[in-house]
């Protein structure tokens, strides 16, 4: 197996070549190189070197892994026949997807690497910008660039930035956090004669001309906490200062215990603005949900027994493990096979419990409870066959209920209210209803209209006493009748 060598030729001109590295390339007889277009490239070839270049594989790919891919077949083809020497930009392992594929296949035992170094790009790049990447700084992908790969606190490098439609790309992902106009520097052929930095806001980012395999985009970070909100670590941030020795009184003060009817009284006003599609309103409803999470991580931390950390690894772990045929290689055809195998998967997670019932008690929601209640018992078969059998049962229960109303006592009337509360969920059960969302709609509806005969109160005799309920329940059909429009 022939040797492979791989050199980096820097990020500038012939004159920022190391000794060494000038040596090396003298002496080779021919040097494969991943792309002609590099300062050093023409400077070498006047001095007679035998150069040859891998741009046409660009030209006939249309996608940037394709062309790493074929380059990396045929430097290994070519080491099984002689010793290659192979020259890519800066150094070899830093932003060069080729070399990382060839040292695959060298674990894979197919090629035999020397890896002979280089001057990366970033040396040059941190004196061009007089910055010190000890404060923290990302090197990233512009062809491969995430959201959330981003950290707004840090300085951040993006590399392979070749031409507009890349720039164009990362000015996007960059706009989802940052502000539109948030200064960003073009570095081009840094450490070389031709270096030039141009700042332009990030909305411009795509309309310099002179992007080419020679740029790097510098993003500065935000100091700023007002500036960074879009980022997962300021809101945490936040939140410890509000629970801070000097922070808030009030959320200083807050318990798991005394968070819960905050959380319930968040979760409905959500489900109210997903039921009007208002959604500038689930927003700010989602908002203040996940401030009620953040609040309990919080406390959980400050009291040393959990963080956020424990919060997010307990539920991925969940959700990895619950969805095998999205992780794993199991096959479903559809989604009741997957709430069956979600099942299944839940029943080997939890230890085994002397009731069906057990843990399924929610004290926050009668209703909830019920629900569980019947859908656990439905589960082994105590269930009606059908929906019929449930509205038979409630008829019963509601006879039951107005005899006891006409002779009862209040214990007797309150029994067998409770019986028709409970069928009325169950029939929910049957039809795939919600029965808390049910009464939710109810409460809001009720609020809606009332407000309405409120109101029409107000600008008519200014009392309610001064009207008859045949009145006032005329308002509220003129109430209803609004809503149909």
């Amino acid at each position: 197996m022939n040797l492979l060598t791989i050199i980096g030729l820097g990020a500038g001109d012939l004159d920022q070549l190391s000794i060494g590295t000038y040596r090396k390339l003298k002496a080779a007889e021919r040097v494969f190189v991943r792309t002609d277009q590099h300062p050093v490239i023409n400077e070498l070839r006047a001095e007679g070197l035998q150069i040859e270049s891998f741009d046409a594989i660009y030209e006939k790919n249309d996608a940037f892994e394709q062309v790493y891919e074929e380059i990396t077949e045929r430097l290994v083809a070519l080491a099984k026949e002689q010793p290659v020497m192979y020259a890519v930009p800066g150094h070899p392992l830093v932003a060069e997807r080729t070399v990382q594929l060839l040292i695959e296949k060298e674990r894979e035992g197919l090629v035999q690497l020397e890896i002979a170094g280089g001057n990366s790009f970033l040396d040059p790049i941190f004196g061009a910008l007089r910055i010190d990447p000890i404060e923290g700084f990302q090197l990233l992908d512009g062809t491969d660039l995430k959201r959330d790969d981003v950290k707004m606190t840090q300085h951040v490098l993006i590399g392979q930035v070749y031409d507009a439609f890349v720039a164009s790309e990362v000015k996007l992902s960059l706009m989802e956090k940052y502000a539109f106009d948030h200064p960003v520097t073009i570095v081009t052929a840094a450490g070389s004669s031709k270096e030039k930095l141009r700042t332009v806001p990030l909305f411009e980012l795509d309309r310099e001309a002179s992007i080419d395999n020679l740029t790097t985009v510098y993003v500065p970070p935000v100091a700023e906490r007002d500036g960074r909100l879009k980022e997962w670590s300021t809101f945490r941030e936040i939140i410890a200062a509000l629970r801070a020795p000097d922070g808030c009184p009030w959320d200083r003060e807050q318990t798991h215990e005394s968070l819960k009817r905050y959380l319930i009284e968040e979760a409905h006003e959500l489900l109210e603005a997903i039921d009007q599609q208002d959604d500038e309103g689930i927003i700010e409803e989602l908002g203040d949900v996940l401030l009620q999470v953040f609040l309990h991580a919080q406390i959980g931390e400050d009291d040393g027994f959990f963080a956020m950390e424990d919060v997010l690894q307990s539920i991925g772990e969940k959700m990895i493990r619950r969805h095998p045929h999205v992780f794993g290689d199991l096959g479903v055809d559809n989604s009741d096979e997957v709430l069956k195998n979600w099942q299944e998967i839940k029943q080997t997670e939890k230890p085994q419990v002397d009731s069906l019932l057990d843990g399924q008690t929610r004290h926050s929601s009668s209703l909830l409870t019920s629900f569980n209640y019947q859908k656990e018992a439905a589960k082994v078969g105590f269930d009606w066959p059908s929906i019929e059998g449930a509205f038979e049962k409630f008829e019963e229960e509601w006879q039951e209920f107005k005899d006891e109303v006409e002779n009862g006592t209040k214990e007797s009337q309150t029994d067998e209210l409770g019986d028709v509360l409970f069928t009325l969920v169950n029939l929910s059960r049957f039809l795939k209803l919600s029965p808390e969302e049910a009464m939710a709609h109810a409460n809001a509806k009720f609020k809606r209209r009332f407000s309405f005969v409120e109101q029409s109160v107000k600008e008519g005799k200014g009392e309610f006493s001064a009207y008859t309920l045949d009145e006032l329940e005329d308002y509220w059909q003129q109430a209803k009748g609004r809503e149909k429009k």
